[in-house]
């Protein structure tokens, strides 16, 4: 049997008080509306709540049972509304975030401990992935925010850049030029290069790749890597040279020289969200990323 809300909370006044009048002018009622609610509950629950008399109100035992019940569903029926009205306001719930690895080193720790800080009841959940991964997560809803390199996106997806930095070149300590303050890129045109995977990243692939063309050199391309991190790894153990975006040069890697070089292109970070699934709770985390990257 469904109890309603509103006369449970009469039933309980009446239950505190011990007394209509009284529980009338706490519920901000007349006493008739309130005697003939609580006549209509004992005739639903075939049971009688109250003894009544004129000097004197009293619960019975099926009133006290209903009454330690009614109060633990008021609290509930109180804690369902503020949860419903936290997660609809995006202060409460669930988050996942995927993000390219270089984002590390691009201050990604920090906005996103900003982020927990600023909505401690959401659950924040992060996903290391590749861009193409996150844009297609996106699309379907299987992450709310992507953190991703330049990449193009479907109408679905809204992409906004964040991070608009240079290349450097990565040189193992021990190599002959890394002592050398800037470099020509022409002078690696001997070199063993490691480059960002093409099947990761057929952008990231083909911007370096045309970065040794305008230098004047095909590059020989010995090693790929599926992370930034992966790529630096390798030169650092002397298995040949990258171009790797400046942030790498944070990375804490030992045994490395990155020398910036003159170049136009630019290492892009994007962030990219759903433009036809809303959240609050998303939207909200957009304007603080905004925010912070601003």
């Amino acid at each position: 049997m469904d109890l309603d809300v509103r006369i449970l909370r009469y039933f309980v006044a009446v239950a505190e008080e011990l007394s209509f009048s009284r529980a009338a002018k706490r519920l901000h009622l007349s006493q008739p509306p309130l005697s003939y609610a609580i006549k209509q509950l004992e005739e639903r629950l075939q049971a009688k709540l109250f003894l009544r008399s004129s000097r004197h109100v009293a619960l019975t035992p099926a009133g006290r049972a209903l009454y330690k019940e009614a109060q633990f569903l008021l609290r509930r029926h109180t804690d369902v509304c503020n949860l419903v009205s936290r997660i609809d306001a995006g202060l409460q719930g669930q988050i996942k975030i995927g993000f390219v690895g270089s984002m590390l080193y691009r201050n990604l720790p920090t906005v996103l401990k900003q982020c927990k800080e600023k909505y401690p009841e959401v659950e924040h959940i992060l996903l290391e992935l590749n861009s193409a991964e996150q844009i297609e997560l996106v699309e379907r809803g299987g992450i709310d925010i992507g953190f991703i390199h330049a990449n193009p996106v479907p109408d679905t997806v809204s992409r906004e850049d964040l991070i608009d930095e240079p290349f450097s070149i990565c040189l193992p300590a021990s190599h002959r030029l890394a002592d050398e303050t800037r470099l020509d890129l022409a002078e690696l045109a001997d070199e063993d290069f490691i480059f960002f995977s093409r099947s990761f990243s057929p952008i990231y692939y083909e911007t370096l790749f045309a970065m040794c063309l305008d230098a004047g050199f095909l590059p020989g391309v010995k090693y790929e890597a599926r992370h930034w991190l992966s790529v630096a790894s390798l030169v650092a153990q002397d298995m040949g040279v990258s171009i790797v975006p400046q942030c790498l040069a944070r990375s804490g890697l030992s045994n490395l020289r990155f020398l910036p070089f003159e170049h136009k292109q630019r290492s892009v970070a994007s962030l990219i969200w759903s433009n036809t699934l809303g959240s609050r709770t998303k939207d909200n985390h957009l304007e603080l990323i905004r925010q912070a990257y601003r």
